[in-house]
């Protein structure tokens, strides 16, 4: 009987483990889309001129230990048609947004029965104006990024000012906000359900996700290390930090895909969003 006691307790605890080890739910948001522009624009060396869409991928992921939004979309203020109040003339004309103020990632919180005070941590993929925008929406959350990202967002190489890829009003009142400065891979919760995964190239400090859902499986959400199927191809991302780093990047991604059977979402797929989005995974 004793023994039975024994080996009751083990199994509940591993049934706990399990348990633990898995994301309870995530969701599949955009803040609006760009486009349509030439592919060319975005992916210099692929070699058919076509127009895109490209969706503005954000991820809210519902786990036991606290909520979790990853990357938080274009600024609140280009919502609407206002895209010239907060970005230079010359990214509107191109990137051309379509983002409603219901497309903002505190909208989406709520429709989904949250608040942004109930977001307990943000990461951010990377300090492009379409993924870091609405940070300062969060500052009572704790903020895991790159230290290296960090240091980029406020000192951007001289090469990618230009692009305007780059809004320091879009952070300039996050400074003292509770960062999370990480060197690398890191487990958020420490369970491996929600691992952050440093993928260098795109920018000097990007970090993927990987996620472990009940039902779903693990999913890798790529962002901005790989932007859509044609990148698969062998054509990177334009306005790269290190086209080699971007490349490793694409292969530990490619190869954590086939070694553990977990489809990659990318961060600007049409076709994935058109099919996948708007929509909760468990």
């Amino acid at each position: 009987m004793k023994k039975l006691g024994i080996f009751a307790a083990a199994l509940a605890a591993l049934c706990l483990a399990t348990t633990a080890a898995s994301a309870q739910k995530l969701y599949w948001a955009a803040s609006g889309q760009f486009g349509p522009f030439n592919i060319q624009g975005l992916i210099p060396t692929y070699p058919e001129a076509r127009d895109i869409k490209i969706p503005i991928n954000m991820w809210i992921i519902d786990h036991p230990l606290g909520l979790v939004v990853f990357d938080t979309g274009n600024n609140v203020a280009i919502s609407d048609g206002n895209c010239t109040s907060h970005w230079s003339q010359g990214s509107c004309d191109f990137l051309k947004p379509s983002q409603t103020r219901d497309d903002v990632i505190d909208r989406y919180l709520e429709r989904l029965g949250y608040s942004v005070d109930q977001v307990k941590v943000v990461i951010t993929s990377h300090s492009h104006l379409d993924h870091i925008a609405n940070i300062e929406m969060f500052p009572n959350a704790i903020h895991a990024l790159q230290k290296k990202e960090i240091y980029q967002a406020w000192w951007p190489e001289k090469f990618q000012r230009p692009s305007g890829a780059h809004i320091m009003a879009d952070y300039d009142d996050a400074r003292d906000f509770n960062y999370l400065m990480l060197e690398g891979d890191y487990d958020l919760f420490g369970d491996g359900a929600i691992q952050i995964i440093s993928t260098p190239g795109h920018t000097l400090g990007h970090q993927s996700v990987k996620v472990k859902l009940p039902n779903t499986g693990t999913v890798l959400l790529s962002q901005d290390a790989i932007w859509m199927e044609e990148n698969l191809e062998g054509h990177p991302a334009g306005l790269n930090y290190s086209v080699l780093d971007y490349f490793k990047s694409v292969d530990r991604l490619t190869m954590m895909r086939d070694l553990e059977n977990a489809p990659l979402w990318f961060g600007h797929s049409i076709k994935q969003y058109e099919s996948m989005g708007e929509k909760w995974y468990d």
